[in-house]
């Protein structure tokens, strides 16, 4: 194992920004508009308006080895494609057996989670709240607030990440705007 120097940083809980900087990622919808339902208004907005922030993700990276624990902040903006709230892209764990803690710094989010079985479950956070996601769950984060929706990440290093399955499969459940409020309903192009 390598052996690294402790250290800390700075998190600003409004933005999710480190100090000093890690590495920084952001996703825009280029990068995933084949991850909304309605994949017609994500290619109109592309087309019309701009090539908008969804998520950016600020990650203290650390050795992809057992025993090492990184962490990051993901700040997800408001807003939507047609009626779905923008999201992360959603993963599971390489190794699927690894679990993830999720910790609400600001705004008001939600957790979508479902088994490669089919079980499905939905968590709402906000700051303060810590949600658990257990070992075999794939996991894709929505902001349903006016506001960012900024958490805190923490998991093992030689969990990995799993994007593919779910950019090939899609998500079970979307979190859409109904009646003035998030609703949780069935994924009709889920394969």
């Amino acid at each position: 194992m390598s052996l690294i120097q402790p250290f800390v940083t700075a998190v600003d809980f409004r933005t999710g920004a480190f100090k000093p900087q890690r590495q920084v990622y952001q996703r825009r919808l280029s990068d995933m508009w084949r991850m909304y339902a309605d994949r017609d208004e994500a290619a109109r907005i592309l087309a019309e308006e701009s090539d908008r922030l969804i998520y950016d993700v600020h990650a203290a990276a650390l050795p992809a080895e057992e025993g090492q624990i990184p962490h990051g902040t993901t700040r997800i903006r408001p807003g939507r494609i047609g009626d779905e709230y923008h999201m992360t892209k959603g993963h599971y764990h390489a190794r699927r057996e690894q679990g993830e803690v999720y910790f609400g710094l600001s705004g008001r989010g939600m957790l979508l989670l479902q088994t490669e079985s089919g079980e499905t479950s939905e968590i709402e956070m906000g700051a303060g709240s810590a949600a658990y996601i257990p070992p075999y769950w794939a996991h894709r984060t929505v902001n349903i607030g006016a506001e960012d929706f900024v958490f805190l990440s923490v998991w093992p290093a030689e969990a990995g990440h799993d994007y593919g399955a779910i950019e090939r499969d899609g998500f079970r459940k979307l979190a859409l705007l109904r009646d003035g409020g998030p609703a949780v309903v069935e994924n009709p192009q889920f394969a």
